[in-house]
């Protein structure tokens, strides 16, 4: 039972489910529907879908992570960038609003589905790791500057294509004469209507008298009232005669069984793109769900969200949707809401499912000007410009990959721009892990503890040099270690000893241990003692299945401190390095 409760979380936290947990569920489920609905409509545009795409996107793949996930408090459906990363994919094997289209869409969300839970059941969920948070936000940053630009064409009431910035740009001036003012108006009208939905219709509520949670459950109905008052302004004064482009029929029904394309030639082209997507579906997931799980104290599995994540994905191929993840916006107002466990999720699934069967008359008439005006308002919170700033200040090198991954995402396109992200990141974490930080230290007067001697008064030997390896070894990193020790022990003549202090080191891999190996035998050759000091377990276990600790010319001390009074000499003269700037 321990076993399979660790792959059907719904089996923990449901043993202990109680009538206050049901409360608060069916509570936030209310709230999140209420936000769903609208933006469910509004990233299956921006996805390039029919409208009931969003909607069938939100209700089965929420069911399946109930079941499946372990955060307590994420909302999983169509999101902004995954969204865009689909029309980005799909647009390039088919065209928008044809059958071949909503096929791809699906088989989009089917590779996802399979590759997140062949990741998670393979336990690879620390893979993430690798795409650093800075490139992520440099990307979403991008990815929303883009978002805001495609939907323009529905604010302006013109045709407008493109898949970059310049693109989308110049595609928008060229028509920018055949603007629709009635549409511009409504989508204008909007825009700006929910922008002070979210910045000053809480605090104007609250001025009035009202309290604090009735002010916020309001302030997450704002878009509901964009939607209900365009569209009646639309049906009422027959805009859609005029230009007004509008929803129109959405199917009445619950979320139909689909069948993804698996066309070898489709697979192949989506491939690529289904991988991209759940990596940024996953790494933005799981970063949603590890802070608000912090907030009350519980934790969440990785390789279990990924599992979860890939189940959702699976029931969207299935059920007419596309490509899901946890999503930034729904999943904090699901946990300020209260949800208590993830059967606010399956709570929230039976009211989109509610409106899918009965609601979906209601938006016929609504302007898809409102829907880009949702988008707009929503994305325009994930643009981030600080991150140039802080990054600038803090790492020119973290700089750089943020601002490359900005300007090819906004320059060539989301896919290239995801891409170079992920290749950015690791290049990174190499080129940092390739130069480790190596210190020589010597010991701080009076006590037993070394530090470095570019940075404080230490006592040194000058036929001692002791240096502090402060990462792990592995390929990329050996040989920069062999030219150091070579350079530092031919600049002066009375080097007898060289310790390499080894607290700072987790692993040393064959290419490393060659490359020790190396330095061994030129020391030995040198007449020079190789040492090693305050080695981990682990680490020395490793190093004596090897010749190495055979061959060494040297020993092997327990700390830095035994090294220093072996091998300093007690009638050797001391000399007190002065602290130098670094």
């Amino acid at each position: 039972m321990p076993k399979l409760r660790n792959y059907f979380p719904i089996l923990d936290w449901g043993r202990a489910y109680s009538r206050s947990d049901f409360a608060s569920d069916a509570m936030a489920a209310v709230i999140v529907t209420i936000m769903l609905i609208p933006q469910s409509l509004a990233y299956a545009l921006l996805a390039g879908l029919p409208p009931e795409a969003g909607l069938y996107a939100s209700i089965v793949p929420i069911l399946l992570y109930a079941v499946f996930g372990t955060s307590r408090s994420l909302a999983v459906g169509p999101v902004a960038v995954v969204s865009l990363l689909t029309a980005s994919a799909v647009g390039q094997v088919a065209e928008a609003g044809t059958a071949g289209y909503a096929v791809a869409a699906l088989t989009l969300a089917f590779l996802s589905g399979i590759f997140l839970l062949g990741m998670g059941l393979l336990r690879l969920g620390f893979l993430a790791n690798f795409l650093s948070h800075p490139v992520i936000a440099g990307f979403i940053t991008a990815s929303g500057l883009l978002i805001a630009a495609s939907q323009l064409k529905h604010i302006l009431g013109v045709e407008a294509h493109g898949h970059t910035l310049p693109e989308l740009l110049a595609s928008l001036a060229a028509h920018l004469d055949q603007t629709n003012l009635i549409t511009l108006a409504l989508g204008l009208a909007a825009t700006g209507f929910l922008f002070w939905v979210r910045k000053g219709l809480k605090p104007f509520l609250i001025r009035l008298g009202l309290g604090a949670k009735p002010a916020d459950i309001a302030t997450k109905a704002g878009p509901v009232v964009a939607i209900v008052a365009t569209t009646l302004a639309v049906w009422g004064g027959d805009l859609s005669t005029d230009g007004v482009q509008i929803v129109g029929a959405v199917p009445q029904s619950l979320p139909p069984f689909t069948l993804p394309g698996l066309s070898l030639d489709l697979i192949e082209a989506l491939l690529v793109p289904a991988i991209l997507i759940s990596v940024i579906g996953f790494v933005e997931s799981v970063s949603v769900a590890q802070t608000l799980a912090a907030k009350k104290r519980q934790r969440i599995d990785p390789d279990q969200e990924l599992i979860g994540l890939g189940a959702a994905n699976l029931g969207a191929a299935f059920t007419g949707g596309y490509p899901v993840t946890g999503g930034f916006a729904r999943s904090v107002v699901n946990f300020d809401a209260g949800a208590e466990t993830p059967a606010a999720g399956a709570f929230t699934a039976l009211g989109l499912a509610v409106a899918a069967l009965f609601l979906t008359p209601l938006v016929f008439f609504l302007p898809k000007a409102t829907l880009a005006a949702t988008i707009i308002v929503a994305v325009l919170s994930l643009v981030d410009f600080s991150i140039l700033r802080k990054t600038w200040a803090y790492s020119k090198a973290d700089f750089t990959a943020v601002a490359a991954t900005i300007l090819l995402t906004l320059g060539m396109g989301v896919e290239i721009g995801v891409a170079s992200g992920v290749l950015l990141s690791i290049a990174l974490h190499l080129y940092k892990t390739s130069r480790p930080h190596v210190a020589e230290v010597g010991r701080v007067p009076g006590s037993q503890h070394f530090r470095n001697i570019h940075r404080h008064t230490v006592e040194t030997a000058p036929h001692l040099v002791s240096l502090r390896v402060d990462e792990s070894l592995y390929f990329v990193n050996a040989r920069f270690l062999e030219d150091l020790i070579q350079a530092r022990v031919t600049e002066g003549c009375e080097i007898t000893d060289v310790v390499l202090m080894f607290s700072a080191v987790n692993e040393v891999d064959y290419s490393a241990l060659e490359s020790l190996e190396a330095i061994n035998q030129r020391l030995t050759d040198m007449g020079v003692g190789l040492h090693f000091s305050e080695v981990k377990g682990p680490v020395m276990d490793r190093l004596k299945r090897s010749h190495l600790i055979e061959a060494l010319n040297g020993r092997v001390f327990l700390s830095q401190n035994d090294a220093w009074e072996a091998l300093s000499g007690s009638g050797a003269p001391k000399v007190v390095a002065l602290a130098q700037p670094s």
